[in-house]
């Protein structure tokens, strides 16, 4: 078929290679011109062949397949880059998409979704598994939710809490910032009524997710 589309097979386990093959030549749109088990093979067949899309797995021998992606887009600009992986965290999946590739299925889910990820990611349409797109959305939103109850705060309020984040008494803080520390004392006691939260532990979470703090701390 002139239409079909040309698939390059990455995966350091040969069987897991041979049975991907087989699955995706039950798909007369599919054809696998290629299966190789290293990222330096997946590059050089790439900038070789062309395909249309790479299914390209994370655990490879020579280096992460995270790390190829931006080397296959190179070889091959117009190739399209599914990651099919063990890894069901999201931190893989959006590492993946910020390196370029466009769609994310678990290898346990392969059987079923692996045909539809092929053709939209083929398509320039973004796959993600399903339970791992619900969770980024839940990422997101959390963000979004942690950021808007900073947001709330006055400056005063938004320094106690990156002061305390950071682990200083209130008296400290009032000497760092000039003020009485029942002032110190009024201000935080705002700020955990406005966030809804009473702990330093807690607050300290929030601050890091906010972006008061570096998350390293």
């Amino acid at each position: 078929m002139a239409d079909q589309l040309r698939v390059l097979i990455c995966d350091d386990h040969k069987i897991v290679r041979g049975g991907l093959r087989r699955m995706l030549s039950e798909d007369p749109a599919i054809k696998v011109i290629s299966d190789v088990g290293t990222a330096a093979e997946a590059v050089a067949a790439a900038a070789r062949a062309k395909p249309d899309v790479v299914v390209l797995d994370v655990g490879l021998p020579d280096q992460s397949g995270l790390s190829a992606i931006g080397l296959i887009r190179e070889a091959s600009p117009a190739t399209k880059i599914l990651i099919l992986t063990m890894h069901d965290d999201v931190a893989y999946l959006r590492e993946a998409f910020a390196a370029g590739a466009l769609g994310y299925v678990l290898k346990a889910a392969a059987d079923v979704e692996l045909f539809q990820a092929v053709h939209d990611v083929a398509r320039g349409i973004r796959y993600v598994h399903p339970a791992l797109g619900a969770a980024l959305l839940e990422k997101k939103s959390a963000a979004v939710t942690q950021t808007s109850r900073v947001e709330s705060l006055s400056e005063r309020e938004a320094e106690i809490l990156r002061l305390l984040a950071l682990g200083y008494t209130n008296p400290e803080m009032a000497d760092m910032m000039q003020l009485s520390v029942r002032t110190v004392e009024t201000y935080r006691a705002r700020l955990q009524q406005k966030v809804g939260l009473r702990s330093r532990a807690e607050l300290a979470r929030l601050a890091r997710d906010a972006g008061l703090v570096s998350s390293e701390r």
